[in-house]
């Protein structure tokens, strides 16, 4: 009886704690966002950029794909940023010569190969560097 007491009350510690703990992953991801485009103003945001070298393409761990052009830094945010870590690695289906947000965004695992989630992203934002920055 006691056995099943204490497995209960972990269990329900567990869901107690699992929304704080989903938070806390959110913050980060809005954490990681911030500093990333820290020192630089938003522009208009658009669903397709060019984005010739596929080099400067990466994935931001709780952030989303961040294209990289001059002083320029393309962002389209992850709908589930909190969902992204440093081991995924996008697998874009480019439906013509541009970079879309509404191109199909895969994830695989970088150390084991295996698919990983699908990526949903919102429009393109970019962010320059401000001049007083340098």
């Amino acid at each position: 009886m006691l056995k099943t007491s204490v497995i209960f009350a972990a269990g329900a510690a567990m869901v107690l704690t699992a929304p704080a703990m989903a938070q806390s992953r959110e913050e980060r991801a809005e954490q990681a966002f911030q500093e990333l485009v820290e020192g630089r103003t938003a522009g208009e945001p658009q669903a397709c950029i060019s984005a010739f070298n596929s080099n400067r393409l990466r994935l931001e761990e709780g952030v989303g794909i961040v294209y990289e052009q001059g002083d320029t830094l393309w962002v389209a945010r992850a709908q589930r940023p909190e969902a992204l870590d440093r081991w995924d690695l996008p697998i874009i289906e480019r439906r013509g010569s541009r970079l879309c947000s509404i191109d199909v965004t895969r994830t695989i695992d970088r150390s084991s190969g295996m698919f990983s989630g699908v990526l949903f992203l919102d429009d393109f934002v970019p962010y320059t560097k401000n001049e007083s920055e340098g």
